[in-house]
């Protein structure tokens, strides 16, 4: 009852014209910002930090919770409508949004997006004023072995759900964590897969790789395959969802949160890891799994409920224990450090008034954010209506820019380009995107953990089942790889028929 009466107490605060404005202006940039490709929220926190020194902390965080919040919105748009994810954490949104848009129902898969964020947040946002001390504390006690195991189950999760065959899956899981090994090596400093090109000593983005597998492997498709269709315009559909689309969407929206929140108040995987581990909960609950990765909109409305209330989750991990899990929770950390306060269990006792305001304008922000990205969300269906040529330029165009945008260096222009020819080769011969991207994006995660761990146990591999926590996740993932199987064996025994009866010979 305490947190809800400071809660209400920072709505006082958070309604105030001068916060609102803060609140508005964060929303729309933060939107502009998740629907272009390579900027993220964190690069643009950081360039206002230098702006933002002059302002009332207060104002300046309020500002920053709405760019992360809209990139989270608006990182969703390109994604479904362009294959193009302008965040990391949409690339779920473009497996089913894209299938969709191009089946002409673009505008309700914005909309099913629109409303997960919504709900997400809301309950993230929640879940920070009643959960966070908790689910801080139990984030303390994971440990590297823990982490790992957690990592691996994704691999394992995503990958085996994925594509016509698992050997396919686990080829597009080997090619992402060879893109993920590219620059130093974390202990060693020895450079992996640089090819003498001092470039790429940090690494690979892995905006650079979702854009590059996605957008531009995409348009190489689409041209490799232009003459052989007729270019007919998509139809926008209708502006709202239908029953049986509220029907098939209103659990991922409730199961999303629950997700989204746990992953990202604990530092493994982010965002990305609530959206692909949601993505496999809906897949495995859903009655039409036949219409996953051909549009089923389950696939696009829980994880985006899980992007958005991992948000939240993070903000949590941040506040109460001073622990950045992600690259914006960095930033917004050095802003807190910029302004003379230290985030950490006492922040809520030396600051209430600064946490709570911020907290209460999550739930402004969030509503600021619906309202402006619903009704919108026809008017952007329209980008479909653009004849293919000029689209699919178009979108080549802004990739080039967001790649560029990442690190200035013109030498990730070429690596955009190689990565979307390996793109397009894995669409020619069957391999799902996504397990690619998860290697990408968890392996350097996967590796540094696993070394930690054997490290505090002097090369002791029995350490990686030495909590209870690892043993559990480990006997799910044994469970993920023997149930199908299982079933194989069972349908097989089914499918033989049974001897023929012996023919009694008398006496």
């Amino acid at each position: 009852m305490e947190n809800l009466t400071l809660l209400f107490e920072g709505f006082g605060q958070a309604l105030t014209p001068a916060n609102l404005l803060f609140s508005a202006i964060g929303v729309l940039l933060g939107t502009a910002i998740g629907v272009l490709p390579g900027i993220g929220p964190a690069m643009a926190v950081a360039l206002l930090l230098p702006v933002t020194y002059a302002f009332d902390p207060t104002g300046a965080f309020i500002l920053f919770a709405g760019i992360y919040f809209g990139a989270m919105f608006g990182g969703s748009t390109t994604s479904i409508l362009l294959n193009t994810p302008g965040e990391s954490a949409s690339v779920m949104a473009a497996i089913e949004g894209n299938p969709m848009a191009r089946s002409g129902r673009g505008a309700q898969a914005l909309a099913a997006a629109a409303i997960g964020h919504f709900i997400g947040g809301i309950a993230g946002a929640l879940g920070l004023v009643l959960l966070a001390p908790l689910v801080a504390s139990v984030a303390v006690d994971i440990g590297a072995p823990d982490f790992f195991a957690i990592m691996v189950l994704a691999f394992v999760a995503v990958t085996s759900v994925l594509g016509s065959s698992r050997v396919r899956g686990f080829a597009a899981l080997a090619i992402g964590l060879t893109i993920g090994l590219v620059g130093l090596d974390p202990l060693s400093g020895q450079p992996r897969l640089t090819f003498g090109i001092p470039q790429l000593a940090d690494g690979i983005d892995v905006v650079i790789v979702a854009v590059g597998l996605f957008a531009v492997g995409e348009a190489l498709w689409v041209a490799a395959h232009l003459r052989r269709t007729v270019d007919r315009p998509i139809p926008v559909g209708r502006p709202w969802l239908s029953r049986d689309d509220l029907r098939r969407t209103w659990r991922p929206w409730l199961r999303g949160p629950f997700i989204g929140f746990t992953f990202g108040s604990i530092p493994a995987g982010g965002a990305e890891m609530s959206t692909f581990m949601s993505y496999v909960a809906e897949r495995r609950l859903s009655r039409r799994r036949d219409e996953f990765g051909k549009g089923a909109i389950e696939g696009v409305a829980g994880p985006e409920a899980a992007a958005s209330a991992s948000s939240a989750g993070t903000l949590a991990t941040m506040l109460t224990l001073g622990l950045p899990t992600t690259a914006i929770a960095a930033v917004m950390l050095a802003a807190f450090q910029q302004f003379g306060i230290q985030p950490g269990p006492l922040l809520f006792e030396n600051e209430p008034d600064l946490v709570w305001t911020l907290i209460a304008s999550l739930f402004i922000g969030l509503v600021l954010l619906l309202v402006l990205n619903l009704p919108l969300a026809p008017v952007w269906a329209k980008l479909l209506r653009i004849p293919r040529p000029y689209l699919y330029a178009g979108i080549l165009f802004f990739a080039c820019v967001g790649a560029y945008a990442v690190s200035g260096q013109p030498v990730d222009l070429l690596v955009l380009l190689a990565i979307g020819a390996v793109g397009f080769l894995m669409r020619r011969y069957g391999l799902p995107v996504l397990p690619a991207i998860i290697g990408v994006i968890l392996g350097p995660d996967a590796e540094l953990q696993l070394r930690r761990a054997l490290q505090l146990a002097d090369g002791d591999v029995t350490t990686l089942v030495s909590t209870p926590l690892s043993v559990v996740v480990y006997l799910v993932i044994a469970a993920l790889l023997l149930f199908p199987l299982v079933g194989k064996l069972r349908r097989r025994d089914a499918d033989v028929p049974p001897p023929p009866p012996r023919e009694r010979v008398g006496v």
